[in-house]
């Protein structure tokens, strides 16, 4: 009679151990305990569940079917409980210690720099090394423990929180409005002097859409191209002429008047695919308290809707 009530986490590791490794003696040697105290844990596990998990012969330990099934459910047991002991581990602890920090250079200086003495008042062990570069980074190659970045992400050996999406828009001063117009269209972009961002991958592409159209690439011929996001904006600031920027840039100035939102029935975009704001760490089943801590922190402060978004 199967007495599933009887069946303790020892023995569920031990299982797992023995599936692995289709051997109780290399688990034996392993957990420094006898075989056949493994095997009997086995058996023991297998009259609890009323089912046979294991095939034995002289040469190997083989899962059963029902071996198979119990092996799928026996390891979320044990992730979730590795899970649960270190959430309560957690609670007795308090994040410290060097946590590296990398971000885009414009975007760390307006929306992570400025939050780092709250970080730090939560958090008075944690000290913070903080790289501002627009070059990707490998977390697993350049040790560094927190990256923010905006757009797709580059390969699946990283994990990300993804905190909002990014949005453009065209702006420009209320001077140069006044000077040369105000253009309703991207076509009548031509009769305008636009101001465009080249980076490492070259000149930004302006996308313009209606509604849930399909997106259409209109060229400039920029007055202005510069790899500095701050001097393209000082520039369309001081009336120069037209810039295609991120909300996260802009939204200031146009709260405040200083630049102008235009062709609001069209939305656009540099690139054709969505552009999350992400908090990117190394990838690992169980990130570090430090890089929860951090993560959660600008999680709270940037909010639900971004904070430069309402």
């Amino acid at each position: 009679m199967s007495d599933a009530g009887n069946v303790n986490f020892r023995a569920l590791q031990l299982f797992i151990a023995v599936y692995d490794s289709q051997s109780f003696s290399v688990v034996a040697r392993r957990e420094g305990v006898s075989p056949s105290m493994v095997s009997r844990t086995i058996h023991q596990l297998e009259d609890a569940l009323g089912q046979q998990l294991f095939y034995r012969n002289t040469r190997a330990v083989v899962p059963t079917e029902a071996g198979r099934l119990f092996a799928a459910h026996a390891r979320g047991i044990s992730e979730q409980f590795s899970d649960a002991r270190r959430d309560l581990q957690d609670r007795n602890l308090e994040p410290g210690g060097l946590v590296r920090i990398n971000a885009p250079v414009y975007f760390g200086q307006r929306h992570i720099a400025p939050w780092l003495p709250g970080l730090t008042a939560r958090y008075p062990q944690m000290q913070i090394e903080l790289a501002l570069t627009d070059d990707f980074i490998d977390p697993h190659r350049d040790a560094t423990d927190v990256i923010f970045r905006i757009g797709s992400l580059p390969d699946s050996s990283v994990h990300a929180r993804v905190l909002g999406m990014q949005h453009h828009y065209l702006v420009a001063a209320p001077a140069y409005l006044r000077r040369r117009g105000i253009p309703e269209t991207p076509e009548d972009l031509r009769q305008h002097s636009t101001l465009v961002y080249s980076g490492s991958n070259g000149p930004n592409r302006w996308l313009f859409r209606l509604a849930q159209g399909e997106w259409v690439h209109y060229p400039q011929t920029p007055q202005l191209t510069s790899n500095n996001a701050d001097a393209l904006l000082t520039a369309a600031l001081g009336g120069m002429g037209v810039v295609l920027f991120p909300d996260w840039m802009v939204n200031e100035a146009t709260g405040e008047g200083r630049l102008i939102q235009l062709m609001p029935r069209y939305t656009a975009a540099i690139g054709n695919t969505p552009s999350p704001v992400s908090a990117i760490y190394p990838h690992a089943r169980h990130p570090s308290l430090n890089v929860r801590a951090v993560i959660d922190y600008f999680i709270d402060v940037f909010g639900t809707p971004l904070y430069w978004q309402r």
